[in-house]
């Protein structure tokens, strides 16, 4: 695969042999943003955790204050009053037996699903369709509540699922490049201290390894987790 000049340019910019404080790699990472569109920005976190064991797992939620600058797409499965609770809280989709049957034909344009306790005994049946996606309601996530004006309003105000996959490692946005440097540094910050707050009963040795930070077209940008206090 041929690399282009400007992505070129990007990775002789970044030292790989080096780890940069948080300042110092936001500020690289923005300048290596240079795509005709709004990089998304995300970072990958290797914790030392093995998820195949529960007392290891790490998943729960943050709030990022500047959010992720992406539009999130709500779907709640409701029926009747929470329904209409629903639709004035701005969730984009509503209802229920005709969305069901719209992700069971395979139907994706949504981020993020709520649904209330009493209807996850027909929600959990879709296990095998939304639990590939991550879009599979969960207590532990507060997608499933019958407080749904709430779920509704932290979701859209840049509320995010933080889970391991199968080698331990967090991926999470955590905005856009045309973000101000303080509030990339500010989220970056957030994100890592909710996941210092769950680390896992069953987590041995160093819990916290390595910080990534990277944007869509750019190069991966290591972060010395000595200057994030972890």
């Amino acid at each position: 695969m041929k690399t282009s000049k400007k992505r070129t340019v990007n990775l002789s910019l970044v030292d790989k042999t080096k780890e940069y404080d948080l300042t110092a790699g936001v500020g690289l990472l923005k300048e290596c943003a240079t795509a005709k569109f709004d990089e998304t920005i995300e970072v990958s976190i290797n914790l030392g955790v093995n998820p195949k064991y529960a007392d290891q797992m790490v998943r729960g939620t943050v709030t990022l204050p500047h959010g992720t600058g992406k539009k999130v797409r709500v779907l709640v499965l409701a029926k009747g009053p929470k329904a209409e609770e629903a639709t004035e809280a701005g969730a984009d989709y509503v209802g229920f037996e005709e969305y069901i049957q719209k992700l069971k034909d395979g139907w994706v344009d949504v981020d993020v699903i709520i649904t209330t306790p009493d209807n996850m005994g027909e929600v959990g049946k879709m296990g095998r369709v939304l639990g590939p996606r991550g879009l599979m309601p969960n207590p532990k996530t507060g997608t499933v509540t019958m407080d749904v004006v709430k779920a509704v309003n932290e979701s859209k105000a840049g509320k995010i699922e933080l889970r391991t996959d199968k080698f331990g490692i967090v991926h999470s946005v955590v905005g856009k490049a045309s973000f101000e440097h303080t509030a990339l540094a500010e989220n970056i910050t957030v994100l890592i201290n909710r996941l210092i707050a769950m680390k896992p009963s069953g987590a041995k040795g160093t819990y916290f390894q390595k910080l990534v930070v990277s944007s869509t077209m750019g190069p991966g940008i290591r972060i010395d987790k000595a200057t994030l206090g972890v």
